[in-house]
């Protein structure tokens, strides 16, 4: 079940939103001011974000600039204001989608189905642990929005790991998924030698891991910093 958050003081229309995708089977959250919305991005995992512009403690356009400094969760702005300039100023703003008063709800509908089928599409390329994120289109890996450079056998090690995340995996689970393509054999030395790099680049103490765990007699387990 997908959970849209509904930033929008006017409580008609945020009633007749939340109604309207509730029952398609949304879950739904509702705010009317900013400072609750943030509190509701805490408090839920949000799949979408329909967010006015006109709050009564700040503007929308702010906090839309400020979540995507540490987030990529679908937006779409809604505003009474139709100049050419202000939807501009909102997708650069960070807005995926704009939408001005008075909207049809159909539209509406039809406008966040079509973005969390484009998010999920892109997100099959995205592998999120925590504040980490793996890219398997660019093969880059970040911690919130900052790039971490990786090897490409890092990158292996950080795939593995990541796709399975919580799992206890023995040193020859790990071994076998560095091969490289042509099956060539890895030197065991290469694993203890790359989950050091990866530590030093990751752990705040790589001395004490929390992210890359030890479990000693059988390999290492992703805990993602947990």
């Amino acid at each position: 079940m997908k959970t849209i958050l509904i930033l929008e003081d006017d409580e008609n229309l945020s009633r007749g939103i939340a109604f309207t995708f509730e029952r398609d089977g949304y879950d739904v959250v509702s705010a009317g001011s900013i400072k609750d919305g943030k509190r509701m991005l805490e408090q839920h995992k949000i799949d979408i974000i329909i967010l006015d512009l006109g709050l009564p403690d700040g503007n929308g356009m702010d906090l839309c600039k400020e979540i995507r400094t540490h987030s990529k969760v679908p937006i779409i702005m809604l505003t009474a204001c139709d100049l050419e300039t202000d939807e501009v100023s909102g997708l650069l703003a960070g807005a995926d989608d704009y939408i001005t008063k008075p909207f049809s709800l159909s539209v509406l509908r039809a406008r966040v189905e079509a973005l969390l089928r484009r998010t999920e599409a892109e997100n099959r390329h995205i592998i999120l642990s925590s504040k980490y994120r793996l890219d398997t289109n660019l093969c880059k890996f970040f911690r919130e929005a900052e790039e971490i450079p990786i090897s490409a056998t890092e990158y292996k090690l950080l795939y593995f790991l990541m796709t399975n995340t919580g799992q206890v995996l023995s040193k020859e689970q790990i071994l076998s998924s560095l091969w490289d393509n042509e099956g060539n054999f890895v030197d065991e030395n290469t694993l203890p030698v790359n989950i050091s790099r990866l530590r030093a680049k990751l752990e705040d103490d790589p001395k004490n891991p929390h992210i890359i765990k030890t479990i000693h007699g059988i390999g290492y387990i992703w805990n993602g910093g947990m």
